[in-house]
């Protein structure tokens, strides 16, 4: 796997600094009952069915958008987590990288499929959304883990 595409090992601390505090915001917002109403702004959309009985395209309305941010760092810190390289970029860790992007989109699919077959109505698109993170978190998970692994084994055969 080139590395070319990898930013510098720098940004992972950056990534996991934004990563955790959105993982746990954003678990707070899936689980609890109440909604909240952090941030509510005018934004610009590209397409809106805010009302339900028709969809509006290109426009500015009022919205909460606590879930937006929230999802978008996110997404930010776990690409930056998954995708810089390590202090020590070699070939095993390039193999550990492809391997576990590989796991984790299988999985992922698997899960997928699963939702296909036992979710129905609005609770399929609560699983449509959480599936957006599954391949990065599950790759993360992954990879972290078997670096891990592997190092246990290094340090052991010291």
């Amino acid at each position: 796997m080139s590395t070319q595409l990898l930013l510098p090992n720098r940004y992972k601390k950056i990534g996991w600094i934004i990563l955790v505090p959105s993982t746990i915001l954003g678990l707070i917002l899936a689980f609890n009952e109440f909604s909240y109403d952090w941030l509510h702004v005018r934004v610009f959309f590209i397409a809106n069915d805010f009302r339900g009985d028709y969809n509006e395209y290109f426009g500015i309305r009022d919205t909460n958008i606590t879930n937006t941010l929230i999802g978008a760092f996110f997404l930010i810190g776990a690409m930056l987590v998954s995708f810089t390289k390590e202090k020590n970029e070699d070939e095993f860790i390039a193999e550990l990288r492809l391997t576990s992007l590989l796991w984790a989109v299988c999985v992922s699919y698997i899960l997928l499929f699963i939702a296909f077959i036992f979710v129905y109505g609005n609770p399929f698109l609560d699983v449509m959304v959480y599936n957006m993170f599954t391949v990065l978190i599950i790759f993360i998970s992954r990879f972290n883990y078997l670096l891990y692994k592997n190092s246990k084994i290094v340090s052991d055969e010291k």
